[in-house]
């Protein structure tokens, strides 16, 4: 696929993940007023799935940023990381996003917003402190390859929108728990058992909306970033390290770890957890990315 395919794919799944969302909740919102015969709770469904859709695309950034305790970096501060981005930047036909910085020793970094206009690029002190600046150049460079490739507003809606599959869930389950409502047409017990269902399916269905992301974003995002820099080596580098740093992130979460650059979490230990790891991973193996930007088959 290429970039223009690509582009025009993520701006699709992103309607296609609101409007998903958004029949979701109503529907849920029915069956809940018909069991309890109140048309309040309806409307109640439908403010809440239009406020998230609302909310998803126009300040999930902020979210994502509060989440992940990010404040903003200065010129005077972090000069290497404002330089490398203006460069950059101007080279990828962008306006300079917004940049910010997480404390933190783990490397690693991501980029979020809705457009090429209300973008930021966050880095860890982590990152900054170990990348030379040819690999610092590749990570910026990945970073505004997903920014012009349209991948943020995807997957800053993705966390959104995943978190209140979540709340959405667990209200469902307890709600199934009181008593009162259409008795006599004998769905406590089926409202009970859906309620549990969905509670235990809430995590697995934010994992899906995430994996729906295709990893091949990253492909992609590394293979522009060798392009914007002319240098594949220090992208790769970076990888390698930012991998073997094997460190996890102080304030690292399940919603957000698909925005960043590799795995928040660290990697399990041992062979017996890989399959579970690739199963359930955000992005690809290393090994695998580095190989496709080194045109190696090792």
């Amino acid at each position: 696929m290429d970039l223009y395919a690509q582009r025009a794919s993520n701006v699709r799944r992103t309607w296609a993940l609101i409007v998903g969302f958004l029949v979701l909740v109503i529907a849920v919102g029915y069956a809940i007023s018909w069991y309890y015969q109140s048309s309040i709770i309806l409307y109640i469904a439908v403010f809440i799935a239009i406020a998230t859709n609302f909310y998803a695309y126009w300040a999930s950034d902020k979210l994502v940023l509060s989440m992940s305790r990010a404040r903003p970096a200065t010129r005077e501060e972090f000069f290497d990381l404002y330089t490398v981005t203006e460069n950059l930047a101007i080279t990828a036909g962008l306006p300079k996003p917004k940049l910010y910085v997480i404390d933190d020793p783990a490397p690693n970094a991501f980029a979020t917003g809705r457009d090429e206009n209300h973008a930021v690029i966050c880095a860890t002190t982590g990152l900054l402190s170990l990348l030379s600046r040819p690999e610092l150049e590749g990570v910026i460079a990945h970073e505004l390859s997903h920014i012009k490739n349209k991948d943020i507003l995807l997957m800053t809606v993705a966390v959104v929108l995943a978190g209140c599959i979540a709340l959405i869930a667990d209200m469902f389950l307890r709600i199934s728990f009181y008593g009162g409502g259409n008795r006599d047409r004998g769905g406590s017990v089926v409202v009970l058992v859906l309620g549990v269902v969905g509670i235990i399916l809430a995590p697995l269905a934010a994992q899906l909306i995430q994996m729906a992301i295709s990893r091949r974003r990253e492909y992609l995002a590394d293979s522009s970033g060798a392009l914007l820099t002319r240098y594949p080596e220090g992208l790769a580098s970076a990888l390698q390290k930012i991998s073997a740093n094997n460190v996890p992130m102080k304030h690292a979460s399940h919603a957000t770890a698909h925005l960043f650059i590799d795995e928040p979490f660290g990697k399990p230990e041992g062979k017996k957890l890989k399959w579970l790891e690739g199963l359930f991973a955000t992005h690809p193996p290393t090994q695998d990315r580095v190989n496709a930007l080194l045109g190696s088959n090792k």
